[in-house]
């Protein structure tokens, strides 16, 4: 499966990323008292769900021989009235689809693989090197 690593030095909160042989960079915004050099943690965790969602379903669609020009996803993570943390996620399907389409694209959605790991929350087995 996926594997990946994060240092951080002294230089306030940039933290350098490797996943999957790319070179990336996390930062907390200069509000939280870093120097925004990069996204923040949850704008990763909303990119990782925004990724799975439209590939997956540019899967789907090509699969199923869809007239699907382009897959957008709009994500917010927010609270619900409850506190709990919530993502609200806004699917914009382009192309000659009819609603029943769109509709089991919506479906689809429900179902892909980080999507499903996030509602289903995750075991993490920390030690020490």
């Amino acid at each position: 499966m996926a594997r990946g690593s994060a240092v951080i030095g002294k230089d306030s909160y940039t933290t350098r990323i490797e996943v999957g042989g790319h070179a990336l960079t996390a930062d907390e915004p200069a509000r939280n008292g870093g120097h925004g050099a990069g996204p923040a943690p949850y704008d990763y965790l909303l990119a990782g769900l925004g990724a799975c969602t439209a590939i997956t379903l540019r899967m789907y669609a090509d699969r199923k021989q869809w007239p699907v020009s382009a897959v957008a996803v709009e994500l917010h993570l927010t609270h619900a009235e409850d506190g709990a943390l919530l993502v609200r996620r806004t699917l914009s399907i382009s192309g000659q689809v009819d609603a029943a389409q769109q509709a089991r694209m919506a479906e689809i959605a429900e179902k892909t693989p980080v999507t499903l790991t996030l509602k289903a929350g995750m075991r993490i087995d920390t030690t020490l090197a």
